[in-house]
């Protein structure tokens, strides 16, 4: 199975990330992708890509909880590494918009994110979507685009049914986590009514624990929990899950070239 999002290069992970990424790959999780959020974790993030090459690939992109009135000296850093660094990155993110917290910097956001899904479309990646409190928004910014069809992932997933499938027409994966186990999660009925070849499955590590693991520190090792919900909920096999969603994880990032 493919973790692909996580951040096990987080500080959470400090006393024990060697033992961490051991348990994921030995409960089946083979192969795990890193999300850039921003430079102050651009070094943490490579280090341990280049410590574990065979079970870690990265995307780079700008967060949206990262985007400040002076975005452009962040955003030209991550112009430089996904345009003149040579590294293979699989995916442009995290990008998005999040009007959780803060509403301030919205339309910092909105610029930040066009630019960003510019240069994936110009460097023919997917991305990775975060959107919280900002669906009305992000659809909104993504007819402007006007690219007819879009390639990448909604990250942990929080809309509506409605929502997701239209991401989902739109060409999107949806990203489903440790959420869906939660009691009486949205996530829940979104799982088990979008196309089980549109479902990416992924921690975002060291947060969102499934249940038994809710209010402690997330980690890959759990993807089989994940898994194992959304067979119970769809009435089929976890082997046919993880067979489906790896498949789907692969075509999206083109992890077998």
């Amino acid at each position: 199975m493919i973790d692909t999002h996580c951040h096990l290069y987080d500080e959470a992970f400090d006393d024990d990330r060697n033992v961490a990424v051991e348990r994921a790959v030995a409960a089946g999780v083979d192969l795990m992708l890193l999300p850039g959020i921003d430079s102050q974790s651009h070094a943490a993030q490579e280090a341990l890509e280049d410590a574990f090459p065979q079970h870690f690939r990265q995307m780079m992109g700008l967060h949206p909880t990262s985007v400040t009135a002076d975005f452009e000296a962040e955003l030209s850093i991550v112009e430089q590494k996904l345009f003149h660094s040579g590294h293979p990155y699989v995916g442009v993110g995290e990008i998005g918009l999040d009007l959780y917290w803060d509403k301030t910097f919205l339309e910092e956001q909105k610029e930040v994110l066009r630019r960003q899904m510019r240069w994936a479309r110009q460097l023919d990646l997917p991305v990775c979507l975060h959107v919280r409190k900002a669906y009305n928004e992000l659809f909104g910014l993504l007819r402007d685009l006007n690219y007819g069809s879009f390639r990448g992932v909604m990250h942990c997933f929080g809309g509506s049914v409605q929502e997701a499938l239209k991401a989902v027409e739109m060409g999107f994966y949806i990203g489903v986590g440790g959420v869906v186990t939660f009691k009486n999660a949205t996530l829940a009925e979104v799982a088990a009514k979008v196309p089980l070849e549109r479902i990416v499955l992924e921690t975002d590590a060291p947060y969102l624990s499934p249940v038994p693991y809710r209010g402690k520190r997330n980690e890959s090792a759990y993807i089989p929990i994940i898994a194992s919900k959304i067979a119970e909920l769809r009435g089929v096999s976890m082997d046919e899950v993880a067979e489906v969603t790896t498949f789907a994880a692969n075509t999206l990032f083109r992890l077998d070239r």
